[in-house]
C-alpha cells in the first residue's frame, strides 16, 4: 500500500488519539506491525505552537519512516501555515482531522464539525495540499460517516478529498453525534470505497483479528485502522497480520514479552514527559496493559498514587515477578 511515495510496511494503522498515541507509543505500534501511526491532533492556531504540549506531540525522535501528523482547525490558512510548519518539524505525511467528535473541538468548528460546512470542509482541504504539495508531501483524511445519522454524508466530503488532491480517507463509522456510542456502521464505508480511486481505510470497534478481516470483506477498504482496541495491546497489529496472512490465531504474548514492552514503553515515557508527568501519563497504559491480570485492579490502584518513575518501575517488575511465581507454583501443584 502507498501513500503519496510513501510505500507502508502493511495496511493497518494506529489511529491518532490525543492522549494516548505519543511517540513511544507509536514507535511500539510501528514496531508490532502498524504500517502508519499519526501523532496525536496538533492545533493549527500558531499561539499554540510552542507549548509545551505541541512540542511533545510533534516530538519525532526515534520514530520510523514515515512520520505521520494530524493537524486541526477550521480556518484555512491557519491549517495551511500548520502543515508546513509541521513539514518543516519533519512530517512527511500531513493528516487533517474532520473526524474528532469531541465538544472542545467541535464547538471551534474543527474536528467532525467540518462535516456539516462542505464549502468550508473543501477550502481547507484544497488550502493544505497546495501548501505541502511542492514539497511532495501527501495530505490525508481522517472523518466519520457525517454529522449525524440522517446526514451521512462522507461520500460526498471523500469526494471532495480526493478533487483536492488528498491521497488517502480514513473513515470512521460513525456520525459526529453518535460519538462512541452504539455500533458502528460499514455500509457507508463501502459506499465510500466503491466511488474513490484512493485508498480508503475502515476504522471503528475494529477489537480483533477477525473483525479486521470481517470489515476488510464487507468494505472492499484497503485498509483498516485500530483505535481503542490498542490501548495496551500494541501486539494487536501482529495479531491482525498473521491473521490474514495465515488465517491462524498467533497465542496472546506471555507475561515476559508483555512486561518488557512495558517497560520500554514507561521509560519512554519518562523520557518523554520527564518524571512527574511520565509517571502520571504512565498510570493509564499500565491500567491499560494489566487489565484482565490476577491483581491488576488493586495493583492500578497503589500504582496511580506512585510520583516516582523508579517506584513506578520498580512496582511493575514486582508485579510481574509474583505473576509469575504464582504461575509456576500453579502448574507444580498440577504436576503433583
Amino acid at each position: 500500500m502507498r501513500i503519496g511515495a510513501h510505500a507502508l510496511t502493511s495496511n493497518l494503522f494506529l489511529a491518532p488519539m490525543a492522549g494516548v498515541t505519543d511517540r513511544p507509543f507509536r514507535i511500539l505500534a510501528r514496531r508490532f506491525g502498524a504500517g502508519l501511526a499519526a501523532s496525536e491532533m496538533v492545533s493549527s492556531k500558531p499561539e499554540l505552537r510552542a507549548s509545551r504540549k505541541s512540542q511533545l506531540r510533534i516530538d519525532h525522535r526515534g520514530e520510523p519512516a514515515p512520520i505521520a501528523v494530524q493537524i486541526a482547525g477550521a480556518d484555512p490558512r491557519a491549517m495551511a501555515e500548520a502543515a508546513r510548519y509541521n513539514v518543516g518539524e519533519g512530517a512527511q505525511i500531513i493528516d487533517i482531522n474532520m473526524g474528532c467528535p469531541a465538544k472542545k473541538v467541535c464547538n471551534v468548528y474543527a474536528g467532525s464539525a467540518l462535516m456539516q460546512d462542505e464549502p468550508l470542509a473543501a477550502r481547507i482541504l484544497e488550502s493544505v495540499v497546495r501548501a505541502v504539495d511542492g514539497q511532495g508531501v501527501p495530505v490525508t483524511l481522517k472523518m466519520r460517516t457525517g454529522p449525524a445519522p440522517a446526514q451521512r454524508n462522507a461520500l460526498a466530503v471523500a469526494r471532495l478529498a480526493e478533487s483536492c488532491g488528498v491521497q488517502a480517507v480514513a473513515i470512521h463509522g460513525r456520525t459526529r453525534a453518535c460519538g462512541f456510542a452504539g455500533r458502528a456502521e460499514y455500509d457507508t464505508v463501502a459506499e465510500v470505497k466503491a466511488s474513490l480511486r484512493i485508498p480508503v481505510i475502515a476504522n471503528g470497534d475494529i477489537e480483533t483479528a477477525e473483525d479486521a478481516q470481517r470489515v476488510l470483506a464487507q468494505t472492499g477498504a484497503d485498509g483498516v485502522m485500530i483505535g481503542r482496541a490498542a490501548h495496551g495491546r500494541p501486539w494487536i497489529f501482529r495479531e491482525i497480520a498473521h491473521f490474514l496472512a495465515t488465517g491462524e490465531r498467533l497465542p496472546p504474548p506471555g507475561a515476559r514479552e508483555i512486561e518488557s514492552v512495558l517497560l520500554e514503553q514507561l521509560d519512554g515515557l519518562y523520557e518523554l514527559y520527564g518524571e512527574l508527568q511520565g509517571t502520571r501519563v504512565a498510570r493509564k497504559h499500565i491500567g491499560w496493559t494489566l487489565r484482565g491480570m490476577a491483581g491488576a485492579e488493586a495493583f492500578r490502584q497503589r500504582v496511580n498514587r506512585m510520583e516516582s518513575a523508579a517506584a513506578q518501575r520498580a512496582a511493575v517488575r514486582q508485579f510481574f515477578a509474583q505473576h509469575a511465581a504464582c504461575a509456576w507454583h500453579g502448574t507444580e501443584r498440577l504436576a503433583a
